[in-house]
């Protein structure tokens, strides 16, 4: 699902993560975030409180939007998420926030996000074509 071109997307721009409650949308900048290899998605918790509130309200759905600025090249990604508090994926993400923070932020946990649906947003003809 996630080919080379959504990989090499997802590795090099920030993300915005959108969720939806009670007919509010919300979206978020995400720095904090990886590419698994089997093609999980994960993002640290730091700042993600009405994020998490939302994705409790919708049964962890979720959308992502990544492109390039320049070239317009992009794609939206929807998924479902689960909210992890332990284990080896938050300490790596507690370590590198902490690291750029200099302790004065920590991650609280991370999301673990299985995508189900890639659309392509670049302009063209491949617009909304779906992976």
């Amino acid at each position: 699902m996630l080919n080379e071109d959504v990989r090499k997307l997802l590795n090099e721009s920030m993300w915005d993560l959108a969720t939806c409650a009670d007919n509010m949308p919300n979206v978020v900048p995400v720095a904090f975030k990886e590419v698994t290899d089997d093609g999980k998605l994960l993002v640290g918790d730091v700042f993600l409180e009405t994020t998490l509130k939302n994705l409790k309200a919708n049964n962890g759905r979720l959308a992502i939007s990544v492109y390039d600025a320049k070239s317009l090249k992009g794609y939206q990604i929807k998924g479902t998420a689960e909210y992890v508090t332990e284990g080896k994926i938050v300490d790596d993400f507690k370590a590198m926030v902490e690291q750029m923070f200099k302790g004065a932020a920590s991650a609280k946990g991370a999301l673990i996000i299985t995508p189900e649906k890639v659309i392509v947003t670049t302009p063209g003809a491949d617009n909304k074509k779906v992976l």
